[in-house]
């Protein structure tokens, strides 16, 4: 277990007995790029998580450790700021909303490593800014609550990563709940918890293992689109403040002056927080087969309004209709790469993976790397 080998490393190296936490990453079933848009998302915690290694040390120095790189930074408590190494900067980013909160950090050692695949879009940063978040709060007693926790690490991801994310992905590794996917309103905040039974339903990821130059270009642009839908629309219906607030038939009436690429933009995000609402309300009922089918639409809307799929994505969606016991499908995460969630029978999951290792090779020549998840508590302590 990899919380034993941090724990182990941690007394090894700093001669203390730590507080052992663990913040898992997160998948979203359904609700893409509607966080910024004051739509629905449906994430849930999953069991690929960041585990940590804390405890004040009663010097003025903050000593991080990475496990997995085996990579030590060292900075002063009071003179905080972004450093070089990148991956320092999510748990420094932390350090300093505390401090922005008037917080006094002091001294303290950390050794930190996960499960969470880099680079495979289960927002393994979030998992690290929440997790330290969590530890800092039990050590110094600052009594957070689980929304402010998720709204520091946001906000470290923001200043320090230089990312700017939506909330989801903190709120997923803080709220998540075993067996259950949490409908998260990104506009008002409310939320609530639907049943998702991973013991009949197995959830799996495949990581297409590419990451398109055009991410973030094109994921700014998406966001420039809608906001000028919604310019257009307000100057029709002023109490339209985000795309939340606008329904399809008043984008049909205007889709000659909106034009045909924003027309496509809207309406992908308001049938997209459709598609939410109903896969909660079939999840609710336990229709998986439903749930299946929303996700495949969720896909098409994003390949062919939104444009942010990529063809190996689609690959990926196309090998996964015919392969045995799936449900459905999609490509999750901003796009132009990253991994497809696929919802599939427990009993087909091997016979599953190996069609879908087999079809990408013939298709793509590419070898594919697939994850089997299941849905787990947030961020808490952990016993070794």
């Amino acid at each position: 277990m990899l919380i034993h080998d941090i724990a182990a490393a941690f007394r090894q190296q700093f001669q203390a007995e730590p507080l052992l936490v663990r913040a898992p990453g997160r998948i979203n079933l359904i609700g893409e790029h509607t966080d910024y848009n004051g739509g629905y998302v449906l994430p849930a915690a999953i069991d690929k998580e960041m585990y940590f290694a804390v405890a004040l040390n009663q010097t003025g120095t903050i000593r991080l450790r990475a496990h997995d790189l085996q990579e030590a930074v060292d900075v002063p408590a009071d003179a905080v700021q972004p450093s070089h190494t990148q991956w320092a900067n999510y748990l420094l980013g932390v350090v300093a909303q505390l401090q922005k909160r008037g917080v006094a950090v002091p001294g303290f050692d950390c050794v930190f490593g996960g499960t969470v695949p880099a680079g495979a879009g289960l927002s393994s940063s979030a998992a690290v800014e929440c997790g330290m978040l969590y530890a800092l709060d039990k050590l110094l007693g600052t009594g957070l609550q689980p929304m402010e926790i998720a709204k520091m690490g946001q906000a470290a991801e923001h200043e320090y990563a230089q990312v700017m994310c939506g909330l989801m992905d903190q709120f997923a590794s803080v709220f998540g709940r075993r067996g259950q996917a949490v409908c998260l309103d990104c506009r008002s905040l409310a939320y609530e918890y639907y049943p998702f039974d991973t013991s009949s339903c197995r959830i799996v990821l495949c990581n297409s293992g590419v990451k398109h130059a055009l991410a973030s270009s094109e994921y700014n642009t998406r966001r420039q689109e809608c906001e000028r839908g919604v310019a257009i629309l307000q100057q029709h219906y002023p109490a339209i403040k985000s795309l939340r607030d606008a329904t399809l038939p008043q984008l049909a009436a205007h889709r000659a002056e909106l034009g045909e690429v924003i027309y496509r933009r809207c309406s992908y995000v308001l049938e997209e927080n459709q598609r939410v609402e109903e896969t909660c309300r079939v999840l609710t009922q336990g229709d998986l087969a439903a749930a299946g089918q929303l996700l495949y639409a969720s896909h098409a809307g994003l390949r062919d309004k939104y444009e942010v799929s990529c063809p190996e994505l689609d690959v990926l969606v196309e090998l996964a209709q015919t392969a045995p016991g799936i449900y459905g499908g999609r490509m999750m995460g901003g796009g132009f790469g990253g991994c497809t969630i696929n919802l599939v029978a427990t009993e087909h999951v091997a016979a599953f993976v190996e069609h879908m290792k087999a079809g990408y090779q013939q298709r793509l020549g590419r070898k594919l790397d697939t994850y089997e998840a299941t849905i787990v508590d947030g961020v808490g302590l952990v016993q070794e």
